[in-house]
Formats: C-alpha cells, sequence, structure tokens
C-alpha cells in the first residue's frame, strides 16, 4: 500500500547581504526544504520567499500571509517549515504566533536545520533561540543608528544623497562626490528660478525647451521634485538628520545667495497651475476681501476651440455675494486705460519728472544708511551669541543636538540680516533705475503690454501698482509713486525739481 505524500509549506527569508554570504541564501533554504521533505516522504506545495531587498512592511505582509494559509488550510498540511528559528521569527511577538499556531491548530511548525522535540525542553530550546534573534535584531539596530549618528558628526550624508551628488565605495566606505552632469541641472534651476521670474510650472517648460532632462527615463523634471531641490539645503553644503542642519563635508552646489533668493521667491505661490495675470491672489475682491482667483475655459466655436479666461472672488457662490465674472480683455482694458492717463506728452513735464524720481532716489539711499546701521548692529549682537554659544558646546554645558539647533537658528538669522543689508545696498538704487525705465518705457507701454508674456505683465503691475481691488466691474489701482502723480495728472512743468 503506497502511503499518502505529506504536504509542507515553507518560508525562505533574505534579510541581509552578510546572511546570503554566510549561506543562507533563498536557494540554500529551498534546496535544504526540498530535502526535508524527501526525507519525510512530503512535498512542497506552496513556497514563500522574502529578499534582502523587501521593505519591513513587504516582510511583515508575507509573514501574515503564512499564518493566514497555515490556519485556513490547517487539516491539509503537515507541517509550516523554516531553515531556522531566526529566519522564522525576527522578534519575540512572530514566535508567540507560531507557537499559537501549533497549540491552537495543531499545524508544527519545523526548523529543518535546527530539529528539536515537541517537548518541554525542545520548546525552551526554540523560545532561547528566538529571545537571542530578537536581541541581535534590536541590538542590530541601535547599532546602525550609532553608525549613522557617527556619519553625521564626521558631515556625510546619513542616507542616500540628494539629486546632483553619488556615492562612490572606497576602501569599503560610502564616499560622496559631486554628480557632475545633475549637479550642472540643479545650479541651472536654481539660477532660472532665482534671477528670470519663472514660476515652478513655467520653470519645467523652461528646462524641457532646453532639453535639461531629470534623468535618462524621465525626461520632464516631475514638480514635486524640482520644488524638493529648490528647497534642500544640503545644496548649501548641510546635512539634515533627525529635524535639524549639520554642517557637511560635501561640496556646496549653490551660494547661500541664490539658494536664499530662490527661498524667498517661492514664498506660498508655488504651485500655481495657470499662467493667469491676474490671479494668484494679485486682486482683492472689494465686496468680501477674499483673493480673486481665474480659471480657463474652452469653447468650441465654428472655427475650432477657443480659449477664455474669468475671474472672479474666491468666495462667488457664497449666499448673498455678487455674481461677478469679468474675462481678463475686461481687465486688461482698464489697465490700458490707466497706461493711457500715465502717459505724458509735453516733454518739459518728462524732464521734470525724471529729476523728481532721480531725487527720490537720493532720499532713499540715505533712509536705507540708517537701515543698515541698525543691521550692522543686530549682525554684531548675533555674532557675540554665536561664539557665547560656541564655548558652552566646548565645556559640554549644552548638548550637541541643542548646539546644532541653535547654531542653525543663529547662522539662519545672520544670513537673512547679511541678504537684507546686501540688497538694501543696491536694492534702492535699482529701483530708482527701474523706476526711470518704466517711466520711460510709458510712453509706449500700452504697444507693449499688448505683446508682453505672463511674467512681463506681473513685472509691470508690480512696478507701477501698489494694491489692486476689485468692485463690482471695475478694477481700483493704488499707484505706486510716483506714477500715482502721473496718473492724477501735473498742472505745470514750473514745480520744483527736487520733489514731487
Amino acid at each position: 500500500m503506497v502511503s499518502t505524500p505529506k504536504r509542507f509549506v515553507a518560508l525562505a527569508r533574505v534579510s541581509s547581504r552578510e546572511q546570503q554570504r554566510e549561506g543562507f541564501s533563498l536557494d540554500v533554504q529551498v534546496d535544504a526544504f526540498q530535502r526535508y521533505a524527501d526525507a519525510n516522504n512530503g512535498e512542497i506545495t506552496k513556497l514563500w520567499k522574502i529578499a534582502e531587498t523587501a521593505s519591513k512592511k513587504q516582510e511583515r505582509t508575507v509573514f501574515k500571509e503564512v499564518l493566514s494559509y497555515a490556519r485556513k488550510n490547517a487539516g491539509k498540511i503537515d507541517g509550516l517549515l523554516f531553515l531556522k528559528v531566526d529566519r522564522a521569527a525576527r522578534n519575540l511577538f512572530d514566535y508567540v504566533e507560531l507557537e499559537r499556531l501549533e497549540a491552537d491548530y495543531g499545524v508544527p511548525v519545523i526548523y529543518v536545520s535546527q530539529p528539536t522535540e515537541n517537548t518541554p525542553a525542545g520548546r525552551m530550546m526554540r523560545r532561547t533561540l528566538a529571545t537571542m534573534s530578537s536581541f541581535f535584531v534590536e541590538q542590530q539596530a541601535l547599532d546602525i543608528k550609532d553608525g549613522i549618528a557617527k556619519r553625521v558628526e564626521q558631515g556625510l550624508f546619513p542616507r542616500t544623497p540628494p539629486y546632483g551628488y553619488r556615492t562612490r565605495r572606497v576602501d569599503g566606505r560610502s564616499i560622496v562626490e559631486v554628480d557632475l552632469g545633475k549637479a550642472e541641472r540643479v545650479r541651472f534651476a536654481f539660477d532660472l528660478y532665482a534671477h528670470d521670474g519663472h514660476t515652478l510650472d513655467s520653470l519645467i517648460d523652461e528646462l524641457d525647451r532646453r532639453a535639461i532632462p531629470y534623468t535618462d527615463v524621465t525626461h520632464r523634471f516631475p514638480r514635486s521634485k524640482l520644488y524638493a531641490m529648490l528647497r534642500d539645503r544640503s545644496y548649501l553644503g548641510d546635512i539634515s538628520y533627525h529635524g535639524q542642519w549639520h554642517p557637511g563635508t560635501h561640496e556646496p552646489l549653490i551660494d547661500r545667495k541664490t539658494f536664499d533668493r530662490v527661498q524667498a521667491l517661492l514664498g506660498g505661490n508655488n504651485y500655481r497651475s495657470h499662467e493667469l495675470t491676474y490671479a494668484g491672489e494679485l486682486i482683492t475682491c472689494g465686496h468680501c476681501g477674499s483673493p480673486i482667483t481665474g480659471e480657463c475655459k474652452t469653447k468650441k466655436t465654428k472655427t475650432g476651440e477657443k480659449q477664455y479666461r474669468y475671474y472672479r472672488c474666491a468666495k462667488y457662490n457664497t449666499p448673498g455675494h455678487p455674481r461677478i465674472r469679468l474675462r481678463e480683455a475686461e481687465l486688461d482694458q482698464q489697465v490700458l486705460d490707466l497706461f493711457d492717463k500715465i502717459k505724458i506728452s509735453d516733454p518739459k513735464v518728462r524732464d521734470w519728472f525724471v529729476r523728481a524720481l532721480q531725487a527720490k532716489v537720493r532720499d532713499d539711499q540715505k533712509q536705507t544708511e540708517k537701515q543698515n546701521a541698525e543691521i550692522n548692529r543686530q549682525l554684531t549682537s548675533l555674532r557675540d551669541q554665536q561664539d557665547r554659544l560656541l564655548n558652552l558646546r566646548l565645556l559640554d554645558e549644552i548638548d550637541k543636538e541643542t548646539f546644532a539647533e541653535k547654531n542653525t537658528e543663529l547662522r539662519d538669522r545672520i544670513t537673512q540680516l547679511s541678504l537684507h543689508l546686501e540688497a538694501d545696498d543696491r536694492g534702492r538704487a535699482e529701483k530708482g533705475e527701474v523706476a526711470l525705465k518704466v517711466f520711460e518705457l510709458s510712453q509706449t507701454l500700452k504697444e507693449k503690454w499688448l505683446t508682453a508674456d505672463y511674467r512681463a505683465k506681473r513685472r509691470i503691475l508690480e512696478i507701477v501698482c501698489l494694491n489692486f481691488f476689485l468692485r463690482d466691474v471695475s478694477l481700483d489701482m493704488t499707484l505706486n509713486k510716483p506714477f500715482d502723480v502721473l496718473a492724477e495728472g501735473l498742472e505745470s512743468a514750473e514745480n520744483r525739481g527736487d520733489r514731487i
């Protein structure tokens, strides 16, 4: 009489390259399972594998699947096979589940290279092995954390370096170096965003237009990746660990001035999806104070599809709110009417106005000198605080985490003030030059507006106007000086040239 073959299920697990080199590879485990089944008149009816590349979540999913299958098929299988105890349970909670599988469902759990009897002594031996396995796993986690902390102290990345860098193995250690191709893309993206007036979306389009790929496979920069890149302080030479920034030893890709300018420009409008001239919180609703938002609508016409742009209050649908929606052309016309008011035809008046602008620039420069004196006083105070903080750390009166946090705060504040100081040194003069250029341009501003792109129009509006309110269908524009004087009109060219 031929006996029915026994039915076994098995789980092979490899959690690291070291274990694979020590002889616990998946193939070795599968061969051991097969030999055990052959020696016991059985066959492997179902096999699960957990490779070294599996995440903890994937490991947990597979382990739970094995237990669920064994419970549902308890009467149909003759054993659950593992190579060793530490291949079965990575912690004591998992081992308890395996003991419950034996006690409650009658499914033998068999460790083919560590055979033990199902006696009190055998169970004690298996529990001891499980306790040792849990200890080694927990100790290994602590050793890894300590190793990462030491890497950070040495100025090295605790994990994979960001886009623009790569790792290279030298004498068994991972060395971070600049990835020349990707680093050049990082610098180019920062430079375009800092100085060319791009939004996040237009920057993606510009990089694509210039055939600058993200990777060889993904040509267009993903929006989330580009945003994270522009926010990453790693490009200044810092490294992030446990929410704090520490000085790194890698080569910075971006200078501090460009990085801070990009952060300031990113502000709160990082994901503007459409280049709508009057959207992006430029205009405030005169009825409720909410921002005016824009929308694009595509309509079919006899000659094909045509796109229309409309603007309305963000609370347009609120009960009692005026149901006003304006086409972009209607707002454009009101802006063009303003430009007509600004235009001056009398050459004498134009010359007087230029002299008045130059006088205002000189007044602004005097005010800047006073502001710079106060900023320099604050910088001196902050640098003194840095010195005192360093002395406290050297005397071990504060821990390294507190030092890193406070030192980062001081460095950032010093950088902000230094940037503000530099901006003040030239900002007033730049604004004066821009004002003069816009005034010169005002004679043909209407024609320029009609052919300008989104960014140029926004820049013109920001220079000429202080704020905007939409009251019913009228765009109420508060003008910056001296354009308010131009719009109101000048009665005489004999005004004093040193003031407006």
